[in-house]
């Protein structure tokens, strides 16, 4: 029986495999957001939550081992002083891992293998946008658009700071996954992380009520200039994208085929364009 079998053989030597994770963890210290392939991100993800237990630690022989492991010196002061202070009160769970498709070619399942808290967070920012999502479409339905787009969503701050304490089954502002994300990313960051997830939901939010009003205001610039042909594919809706507040899900908005219709065949062959939800709210405006 196989006994002790603690990582995956990636069909190399043992010197050839425990090299390749070296530089895995290196350059996800110096980086601290790096993409590959989903069996090397879970090995890699093992080894640099123990090199930054030994940052923790601080001591000369955590030093030396830190030092021998990593391919670039220049990181170990990183890794003693800035991951260090960084991750001084979480127990652990240093990493985390985004799936990320397959990779064109070999179909190789892909990861982004990051840092928690780090600066380009990506549970940081999706959580962000979800909480500026939710709550301009619960505004919607309660506020004109006109209005929304005037005044913006004032309290975001003040509905950030509730839901932090609020329980996450409980009811409130924003949905139970919602709340849940924003406490884990929240958890162990100080009171400026709650300024920058407000910045970010605020700016989310007035991207989404400008796009509307962009697209009005093209679809009344090309009735006047016919002749003059632009492109403006980078911020017309998608098909099966919604707004804020739409009432048809996603996927009744995705049935349908990809393909142009096709006049000259028969009805059966026929195809439903896919449609985009456009609430009678956003009409409005």
């Amino acid at each position: 029986m196989k006994h002790g079998v603690a990582f995956r053989k990636f069909s190399r030597t043992s010197s050839h495999r425990m090299l390749m994770l070296r530089n895995l963890v290196t350059s996800l210290l110096q980086h601290e957001q790096i993409k590959t392939t989903l069996p090397k991100a879970k090995d890699a993800a093992r080894m640099a939550e123990k090199i930054i237990t030994l940052g923790k630690k601080g001591d000369l022989p955590a030093f030396r081992r830190a030092t021998g492991f990593l391919l670039d010196q220049s990181l170990v002061p990183k890794l003693f002083t800035d991951l260090a202070q960084r991750y001084a009160g979480r127990p652990g769970g240093y990493t985390r891992i985004h799936k990320f498709g397959n990779r064109p070619g070999d179909n190789a399942p892909h990861a982004v293998l990051e840092l928690v808290d780090n600066p380009r967070d990506l549970r940081f920012q999706m959580t962000a946008r979800a909480v500026g999502w939710e709550l301009l479409g619960k505004r919607v339905g309660q506020d004109s658009v006109q209005s929304l787009v005037a005044t913006g969503i004032p309290d975001v701050h003040d509905v950030i700071e509730k839901e932090k304490t609020v329980h996450p089954e409980a009811r409130g502002e924003l949905r139970s996954v919602t709340r849940r994300n924003l406490q884990k990313v929240l958890k162990y960051r100080g009171s400026e992380a709650v300024e920058e997830m407000s910045r970010i939901a605020e700016d989310h939010v007035d991207t989404l009520l400008a796009q509307p009003l962009a697209l009005k205001e093209i679809a009344a610039a090309k009735q006047e200039k016919k002749n003059k042909a632009a492109s403006f594919a980078g911020i017309r809706l998608r098909a099966g994208q919604t707004l804020p507040g739409g009432v048809r899900s996603t996927l009744h908005l995705a049935q349908g085929a990809l393909g142009k219709e096709n006049p000259g065949r028969w009805q059966w062959f026929t195809r439903r364009k896919l449609g985009v939800d456009k609430s009678s709210v956003w009409n409005e405006i």
